[in-house]
């Protein structure tokens, strides 16, 4: 990415080995070590100068450094520090191997190592492996996986990718097409080419293949691997693409989610803060802070402690504080990111889907055997609800009025309890109703739930948020927009305002008028608070999603920054929340759900009615677009989640929904 040295580690000059050495052997003698010292002496060198230092200790005390210091240092501290005296290759093969000979492979591990290094470090990985255990890491790896995963790692172990600057003119074409005609227009993907042609041409290369493919397929590399392939082989093709990319880029987002869970995944964080501290650091400190809400060093801060967290500070370097505009090459990222994101036509697909030979009239004796006399038979009202698109249950709530002479919908509420009833209720209802419904549920009550408001209103169309307006009115004898008002205030209840109205331009972008528009956003950054809200709004709240991705992407050339990064930083509250909900549901919608249900999920105590009203109103919609989402964000599966957080009928019904395990 960058020009010149992007590490945060620099050899130390003046540098003497010996009198290191002696620091070092007077820090761990005796009771207690000089800790401070160890990390400070140990972070102010390269990694060549540390291999000096273990030479000269060795020389000076005839005893092993590193021995020594894990006899007096522990935990992640410990980890931390013996890491970095290993030199950078063995530290690799240290990683490839306890990945492979533990209880059970790490696949994420070799996943990350094996994609991201260059010829050399994987030709050093391989020398390294071999002196260091006295066995060939083809072999090991081959030993531990298997299909398509395996042989790609194979690929990767080679190391002969094309060098960066190798770009064969003539074939990006026809790689492109390559691509294309094996993930897309046969039956059944052919593996084979995407694993010849990702593991061998250049990454300059493979840029342009891709930007052709964007081209061909109307969608991204990544979407295509998406939906074609499953499991670690898609993890590691995924990976891959990210690192053709921008390698930055992906050690960003993982150690984002080496962080951001409940735990830390404190082995990838050591991992890659020692790899990259004499490589791209500063280069990945840029990426981080244009995705998160923070800078890598205030994420590492808060999330770990001691002389670990100091260590680690010291490797990542400075404090990115939010102010600064980007490096031309990050700004060049997050243009180029706005660009794909306008290019690629996204096929939604639902998890639920109309049942063939359905029968409204079998289906409504079904359901009212199963809730006649005593007790309720729950196993048979979930198969019907769950296994019928919203069209179908409509046909079957008239059928048990028209035969039964009974109101389905009453039934159900006598008969079930709880989630598992709000589920299923939600499942009922026409998505008008059920969306009104939640509309009144986010409003009633003592407080507000502005996030609920927000998340609807910004992922419905025109259409969805015109029938919710006359569902409410019916539902409720009073307009939504009224109920908004006396339930909200300000500038977030004028734009909520705004968004019920369902008013928003349709269609492409008008280029001229979007170059217009961002430069106009742009000048409104320097106006007063009050000033850039309404300009914002007034664009935000009105352009269509394919006009406001062309705004965003010239909005990053206007002003050198990026308008997910500016929303977190100028504003703030609600109209915070509910700018950046409208942004991120333009740049990928099903991400921006997948998030919402992550937060759902993720806290002590689920959010029940945020995890019901996304999985019933998307079920039909995208929600299989939201699974692959998710699971590229988290490093696991919705369904993995939804197992871990939800228990009984209530998690069967949402499982049924979900679809599939990824």
């Amino acid at each position: 990415m960058g020009m010149g040295f992007r590490g945060t580690v620099t050899d130390a000059p003046d540098f003497d080995a010996s009198a290191d050495a002696e620091t070092l052997y007077n820090a761990m003698k005796g009771i207690g070590s000089d800790k401070e010292a160890i990390l400070d002496l140990v972070t102010g060198r390269s990694n060549a100068q540390r291999q000096e230092i273990v030479q000269a200790y060795k020389s000076s005390y005839g005893k092993d450094l590193i021995d020594d210091l894990k006899y007096e240092l522990t935990g992640n501290f410990e980890r931390l520090i013996v890491s970095l005296m290993r030199p950078q290759a063995y530290h690799d093969a240290k990683e490839i191997h306890d990945a492979i000979k533990g209880a059970g492979t790490d696949e994420k591990c070799l996943i990350e190592v094996l994609a991201s290094r260059n010829n050399q470090q994987i030709h050093d990985l391989v020398e390294a492996y071999t002196d260091a255990y006295g066995s060939d890491i083809e072999e090991d790896v081959t030993g531990e996986t298997s299909g398509h995963f395996k042989k790609m790692l194979v690929v990767l172990l080679q190391g002969t990718r094309d060098e960066p600057g190798v770009v064969h003119a003539d074939l990006i074409e026809e790689d492109a097409q390559v691509l294309f005609a094996a993930g897309e227009e046969q039956w059944g993907t052919e593996e084979s080419i995407f694993i010849m042609l990702l593991g061998n041409r250049s990454f300059n290369h493979l840029q342009m293949v891709f930007d052709k493919y964007q081209e061909i397929a109307e969608k991204s590399i990544e979407d295509s691997i998406k939906s074609e392939l499953s499991g670690d082989f898609e993890r590691l093709m995924l990976a891959v693409v990210q690192c053709i990319r921008s390698v930055p880029m992906y050690f960003a987002k993982r150690l984002y989610k080496s962080m951001k869970g409940l735990g830390t995944q404190d082995n990838t964080l050591i991992r890659i803060m020692i790899c990259r501290s004499e490589i791209d650091m500063l280069d990945i400190r840029e990426c981080f802070r244009m995705c998160y809400e923070k800078s890598l060093y205030n994420m590492i801060k808060e999330d770990t402690s001691g002389d670990y967290k100091r260590t680690l500070l010291a490797l990542c370097g400075g404090d990115d504080d939010l102010a600064g505009e980007f490096f031309p090459e990050a700004a060049q990222l997050a243009y180029k990111m706005w660009e794909t994101s306008a290019m690629t036509k996204v096929q939604l697909r639902p998890t639920i889907r109309p049942a063939s030979d359905f029968d409204p009239a079998d289906d409504a004796q079904n359901l009212r055997k199963a809730m006649k006399g005593f007790g309720t038979d729950e196993d048979v009202i979930i198969d019907i609800v769950a296994n019928r698109s919203n069209e179908q249950r409509q046909e079957i709530r008239q059928a048990f009025k028209s035969i039964l002479g009974r109101d389905l919908m009453k039934d159900l509420k006598s008969e079930l309890s709880k989630n598992l009833e709000r589920l299923i209720i939600g499942l009922m209802l026409t998505p008008a109703e059920f969306d009104a419904k939640m509309m009144r549920k986010a409003m009633e009550g003592a407080g507000t739930d502005e996030h609920a408001l927000i998340e609807i209103l910004v992922t419905r169309s025109n259409e969805e948020i015109h029938a919710m307006n006359a569902a409410y009115q019916d539902g409720y004898k009073k307009s939504m927009e009224e109920a908004i008002q006396s339930d909200t205030s300000g500038r977030f209840s004028q734009i909520l305002t705004s968004l019920v109205q369902g008013a928003r331009e349709q269609g492409p972008a008008d280029w001229d008028r979007a170059l217009v528009d961002a430069q106009e956003l742009a000048d409104a950054c320097n106006e007063d608070s009050d000033d850039m809200e309404i300009k914002f709004m007034s664009i935000l709240c009105t352009r269509s999603f394919p006009h406001l991705r062309r705004v965003f992407q010239e909005f990053v050339r206007c002003s050198n920054k990026d308008i997910e990064q500016i929303i977190k930083k100028e504003m703030s509250g609600d109209v915070k929340q509910a700018m950046y909900g409208i942004v991120r549901s333009v740049k990928n919608q099903p991400n921006y759900i997948a998030e919402r249900l992550y937060k759902a999920m993720k806290c002590i105590g689920t959010d029940d009615r945020a995890l019901i009203r996304i999985m019933v109103s998307r079920s039909e919609v995208d929600l299989f677009n939201i699974r692959k989402e998710f699971k590229e964000t988290h490093d696991c599966s919705l369904h993995e989640f939804i197992q871990g957080d939800t228990s009984g009928d209530y998690r069967k019904t949402l499982l049924m929904l979900c679809g599939g395990q990824d």
